[in-house]
């Protein structure tokens, strides 16, 4: 027992035991420590941070897409409006396994692989939470089906949306175009903000050129939703900005008249406001169903206008280019008479055809038999009855660099500045545009082509439009345009050179020459005279297609109608006092003054017809007359 107790030292362990417990404390007191300032960063610190948090996944920002603007003809008829539509989508971070709802979907309601491939593009370029669309235009069965197993389908929602649609479908098809969904190259140059609440852009004509007018401002709105991801109340909302509405210079009733006047053939049909220089009418016929696009065309539709003969998807009225034949004849009559290469009193002999020395080949006439049409030929004679051995004449006194430079100041060869995408600018051939395009010479040769309006010379008929409406203002540098006015306030007019400085006295001789094409009993357009109470000014034009060997008569009954003659038109109205212009060709049409003429009366008649101010003098020359 003593030896026990010697051991025992109660001091040392006094100073063990509170060693241990100050330790214990300080470890205690530091765990305290850290707990209270975890706890107060978390609840002070770091409090906004978690209430974010939390607030994110409850409450989500939406875009609010804008309504796009409305386009009206000049009438007030739209032709481009907004209407509602529901679709379905996926939001990709509320669905657990998004290949089984896909499965899910299919066996739902009809999605095509097209339906799927699409949705997994667009599933790429998309922001998170926001909703993928994955098919469109909803009917009501289908609508119905979703909602009943709503409840298994977490992810997938039904949201209504406001579509484009094209009341009047193809009669401005390509002049009003269509908006599609957003590819790939486009989303790489657009503004991502501006687009959040769209998958559509403006693809062609005036929905392509408007694009930034016709969007509008994306709006936003903050939502509340449950665990399931489903919107339970709006907390806070921003409205878009509708898109700006335009109005046009087009008329639908004359659209409807010049496109059906067609009667299915082949071309194209431009009508200018001479005193305004906006667009009446622009056809190109055929046509196609612009509808068909906006949520997307399917393959088999897509390849049935691709693959079509008739190419009802190209605008023919400003990309299409065709020799203009005979129609710039009064042209480069006035060019000659300007440049005084030759006079109102020159006159040649036409014996049917034409020799340049030095070449054994001759120029036929085109327009007389074989016997040309005579002595005394002057150019109102030429003009009248379409000569084409007075013009290879002229054009060899005139030259083509006259031709060539005054030929652009009335709109050939070069862009016209018309508000739609597209155009295409045709040819009016130089001996610059030869050394470049063919790295060969110019020859007389090709002036005498180029007289007549052959050879390498193309124009397009929204050109021909624009040269009848110069020549008929004399010499007024009108600028055609479609838009009329943007959100009801008029454009600004384009800022043009100064008229074209001629002699009345020229002017007024090609006036009367293209005046006596329609109503000489020799014109060549004489038959839309009659029963006019006013008077046209035009030109018929007829333009090969394949060469015809100097010997050989040109005969259709031998040939494929894809090789027939192009008919072409050019007009202007009334004389006393312009205010419509029309360039017209129909393809294959052969003969300007049967085929492509009376389409032209139709239109320009309609469209006087349906001005007060020109009805009212019309009675009161009547009125006059009868005194």
């Amino acid at each position: 027992m003593r030896d026990d107790a010697a051991f025992i030292d109660p001091a040392r362990e006094r100073r063990i035991f509170s060693s241990r417990l100050l330790i214990s404390a300080f470890a205690v007191a530091l765990l305290f420590t850290i707990i209270v300032w975890r706890y107060v960063d978390l609840q002070i610190n770091r409090h906004q941070d978690f209430a974010t948090h939390s607030d994110n996944n409850r409450v989500h920002t939406r875009p609010a897409a804008p309504a796009r603007g409305l386009i009206y003809d000049r009438n007030g008829e739209l032709l481009a409006d907004n209407r509602p539509a529901y679709n379905l989508s996926i939001v990709r971070e509320r669905t657990q396994d998004l290949a089984l709802l896909l499965e899910d979907l299919s066996q739902l309601i009809t999605i095509s692989e097209e339906d799927i491939k699409r949705f997994e593009k667009r599933l790429k370029r998309r922001k998170p939470f926001e909703p993928t669309a994955l098919k469109f235009k909803l009917t009501e069965e289908e609508r119905s089906i979703l909602a009943v197993n709503a409840y298994r389908l977490s992810g997938a929602e039904i949201s209504a949306q406001l579509t484009r649609h094209y009341p009047k479908a193809e009669l401005f098809a390509h002049v009003v175009g269509y908006v599609g969904r957003i590819n790939d190259r486009e989303i790489q140059r657009i503004d991502p903000v501006a687009y959040s609440g769209t998958d559509s852009i403006g693809k062609i004509g005036l929905e392509k050129h408007y694009e930034e007018q016709l969007l509008g401002l994306v709006g936003n709105e903050h939502v509340e939703t449950n665990a399931r991801g489903r919107v339970m109340r709006v907390l806070e909302q921003v409205d878009p900005v509708p898109g700006a509405n335009l109005t046009m210079h087009l008329d639908s009733n004359l659209q409807k008249l010049a496109h059906e006047a067609f009667q299915g053939e082949r071309g194209a049909l431009v009508a200018l406001d001479i005193k305004t220089g906006g667009v009446l009418s622009m056809v190109s016929a055929p046509s196609y169903d612009p509808n068909l696009f906006v949520s997307g065309i399917s393959q088999k539709n897509y390849s049935k206008l691709l693959n079509s003969s008739d190419r009802p998807m190209f605008n023919r009225a400003i990309r299409g280019q065709y020799p203009p034949g005979s129609t710039i004849k009064p042209l480069f009559g006035l060019i000659g008479l300007h440049k005084q290469t030759i006079t109102m009193d020159y006159r040649i002999e036409d014996p049917g055809y034409f020799y340049m020395e030095g070449i054994e080949r001759p120029w036929r006439d085109h327009n007389s038999d074989r016997g040309g049409h005579g002595n005394g030929v002057d150019l109102a004679k030429a003009i009248i009855e379409s000569c084409d051995v007075f013009f290879y004449n002229m054009g060899i006194r005139t030259g083509i660099d006259l031709l060539s430079s005054y030929g652009e100041v009335f709109g050939l060869g070069t862009l016209t500045g018309i508000d739609v995408p597209g155009e295409r600018r045709g040819i009016m051939p130089s001996r610059e545009w030869k050394k470049n395009a063919r790295q060969q010479s110019w020859f007389n040769g090709d002036t005498i082509n180029a007289s007549i309006g052959q050879g390498f010379m193309l124009t397009t008929p929204l050109q021909l439009a624009v040269m009848s409406a110069r020549i008929a203002s004399k010499g007024k540098m009108i600028q055609p345009r479609l838009v009329k006015s943007i959100n009801g306030v008029p454009l600004e007019p384009p800022k043009l050179e100064e008229s074209i400085s001629i002699n009345d006295r020229y002017w007024d001789y090609i006036h009367r020459a293209m005046r006596d094409v329609v109503h000489s009993p020799r014109g060549t357009a004489k038959g839309i005279s009659k029963g006019l109470d006013y008077e046209i000014a035009g030109k018929t034009g007829t333009a090969q297609v394949i060469s015809i060997n100097a010997e050989d008569e040109y005969d259709s009954s031998k040939l494929d109608k894809s090789q027939w003659d192009h008919a072409l038109f050019v007009a202007f109205a009334p004389l006393d006092d312009p205010q419509i212009a029309v360039g017209l060709i129909v393809e294959n049409g052969e003969h300007g003054s049967s085929v492509a003429a009376p389409i032209a009366q139709r239109v320009i008649d309609a469209y006087l017809k349906s001005k007060p101010a020109f009805n009212s003098q019309l009675v009161a020359n009547q009125e006059e007359v009868r005194r």
